[in-house]
């Protein structure tokens, strides 16, 4: 994801894209690390060019809020230190293990 800035690979596309984009990297990004929290800022660090960049890290801070809100991401606040730990939900990681299944076929319902 490092190819280019946030900004710049969304130009053509519409905020709800950019936005949902995001939140799939994001969500990716926790659950590939799994068992281990990483902090928001690990997160930014990890998915932008430059983790200075307000509309960078703005998204990413964003898709972290709006994941936990809807219950893919637990984010962990504590009152001496500004940043989160973030970790996937446990229905996050089953739906990520039912999407990858591989040898679903014999398990469709008919």
């Amino acid at each position: 994801m490092h190819d280019e800035p946030i900004r710049s690979r969304f130009s053509d596309r519409t905020a709800v894209q950019q936005d949902r984009t995001v939140q799939q990297g994001v969500l990716i990004a926790v659950i590939d690390l799994h068992p281990i929290q990483a902090t928001v800022s690990e997160l930014v660090r990890q998915l932008t060019r430059d983790p200075g960049d307000f509309c960078e890290r703005d998204a990413v801070e964003r898709a972290v809020f709006d994941l936990a809100g809807v219950g893919l991401l637990h984010r962990h606040d504590f009152r001496n230190r500004p940043d989160s730990l973030v970790a996937p939900t446990q229905a996050a990681l089953v739906a990520n293990d039912l999407l990858l299944d591989e040898g679903g076929d014999d398990a469709r319902i008919a």
